[in-house]
Formats: C-alpha cells, structure tokens, sequence
C-alpha cells in the first residue's frame, strides 16, 4: 500500500495532467471532447496509484483486458484506444518527456459485426410519403425524402445549406466524415418535395438563416429535432418498428445496391473512406435473396411433421 501523501501527490498530478488535457480538446467538437475524456478518466481510474505518464503497453494491454471482462465490446474498447493515444499524443507533443506512445499497436477484440437495419422498399416509401399542408410537415418529407433519396447522415442534414442543393442538377453538395466533401444524386421525388419546402421556407426561416431545414424559431434544426421527428412520424405513418436517420441511409445503400449490383457506386454515394464498410450491405441483399429462397424452393421448405 503506498505510503501516506504517495498516492495524494500522484493523484493530484494525473488530475493535473487529464484537466491540461481537456483545455487542448475545446477545438474538439463536444461529443468528442465529452467521449474523450470520459474514457481517460476510466483509464485514470484503473491506473489507481500509478502516474499515467509512467504506464507501459504491457499494463494498458492488461487494463483493456480488464475492461473486456466486463463486458465492454470490442466497438467500445477500440473507442477507449483511440482516446488514450490521443491522451498519449498530448502528453509527448507537451513537453516532450514522454518519447513514445505505450498505445503503440494494442488492437482491441473484433465484436461481431452486426448487419445494419433497413426498411423495405415498402416501408420507405410509406414513412416519407407525408401528405399534408402543413409547413412543417412538408419540411419534414423534404427532409426524408432526400435521406432516402441520397443516403446522408443526420450530421449532413442538419448542416446542409439551402446553397448546397441544386434542384437545377438533381445534385446535392455535403461535407461528411473528415471535412470530405462529395456530391450526391437527388431523386425526383426528394427534389419535389424540397420544392415545395423551400416555397414556404422565407415565411419561417431568420432572414439571416443559411440553413435548408429550420425549426419553430427560424433557425438550423438540430440533430436530435430530426431524429424525433422521424420517430414520431414512423409511428403516425403506421410503422411498428423504431425508425431513426440512419436507418433512411441504410435503406437508401440496400435498394441501391439490390437494384444496381454496383457496389462502388454505392460507396462513392455514402462517402465511405474503404470498400470494406459499403460491403456489409451485401450481406443484406444476401439475406434478402435467402429469404426468398426459403419460401420459394421446393427443396428449402421444411417437412411438416405428422
């Protein structure tokens, strides 16, 4: 056990350390900077008396086996990582004391991969097809409609500007995943629906408002507005399941990919930086196909039982 004042003064210089930490990430966006620093203080926390400057590969490979004993996934232990290196970054960027990242190559556990949820082509079309007059409601199918006409995420929505979509083009620009920007096809059907949002928007925006999509008050709609909308109209629309924005862009990469077998394309429209991530959607047509088989061959269904 260390000895009185020992674990005091190491303490105080890992509380020092993590607060200098979290004044470098405010350039951070704040759902990273609140994940970041969540997970350095659990890794403050299994590091007990131990400066965490003093920690080598071999214990911080014992503390994700730790937190993998847990229960934590692999998804979330790969999180955790990717915050203790750039804890470890800061500290040998700092003063130089520390030399070398002790993070340096520790993988966490692969998770199983589990298959994103799509709607049917059915599905979709019943939840974006919102007739009504009202204002809000029409912005809310413009909104739907070009999720599932053109794949983008809740991010990408809520930032789009009305200059970002050209109705002329068919086409829609938008700033994804590391500031890369990419252009994106719009369907007939999202572009008539943006239409007729936009005829109503100047009664309901600021007049300084950039934004495409606005709330009650005039201004940019947030993330999480969209995201309740969606789960409200789902339920209106008749839907019994959970539907929320990223499901749309699922969808949007499945009917693409069952219709076109172009798997690169598919890519390019998502944004994904690797092949590897627009592949899983294979794995969804596929199960699609099997469930056809199942009912259809006459070999595949299964004996009744006397």
């Amino acid at each position: 056990m260390a000895a009185p004042g020992v674990t005091t003064g190491v303490a105080g210089v890992n509380a020092a350390v993590v607060e200098a930490f979290a004044t470098h990430l405010k350039s951070r966006t704040p759902h990273t900077r609140t994940a970041y620093l969540r997970d350095v203080a659990q890794l403050r926390d299994l590091a007990g008396p131990l400066p965490l400057a003093s920690l080598d590969r071999a214990q911080l490979m014992r503390f994700v086996a730790t937190l993998h004993g847990r229960g934590l996934s692999g998804r979330s232990l790969a999180r955790a990582l990717s915050a203790w290196r750039a804890f470890y970054r800061f500290l040998i960027e700092r003063d130089g004391t520390l030399k070398d990242d002790p993070c340096a190559g520790i993988r966490a556990p692969k998770s199983p991969r589990r298959l994103p949820s799509a709607l049917s082509p059915e599905e979709a079309a019943k939840l974006v097809t919102i007739d009504s007059d009202d204002p809000f409601a029409m912005r809310d199918r413009a909104l739907f409609e070009l999720a599932y006409s053109s794949g983008l995420r809740l991010s990408e929505l809520a930032q789009l500007d009305i200059g970002g979509c050209d109705l002329a083009t068919g086409e829609v620009r938008v700033l994804g995943k590391g500031s890369k920007e990419r252009i994106v096809p719009v369907g007939a059907a999202a572009r008539e629906a943006i239409t007729r949002w936009l005829a109503v928007r100047p009664a309901h925006a600021a007049a300084d408002e950039t934004a495409l999509f606005v709330g009650l008050r005039g201004r940019r709609v947030s993330p999480r507005a969209i995201q309740q909308r969606l789960a409200d109209w789902a339920v209106r629309q008749g839907l019994s399941r959970h539907v929320h924005p990223h499901m749309l862009r699922h969808s949007f990469a499945s009917h693409v990919l069952q219709s076109s077998g172009d798997l690169r394309a598919v890519q390019e429209m998502l944004g994904h930086a690797s092949i590897a991530s627009t592949q899983v959607y294979t794995h969804l047509d596929f199960q699609a196909l099997a469930k056809v088989y199942d009912a259809a061959h006459p070999r595949a269904k299964r004996k009744r039982t006397k």
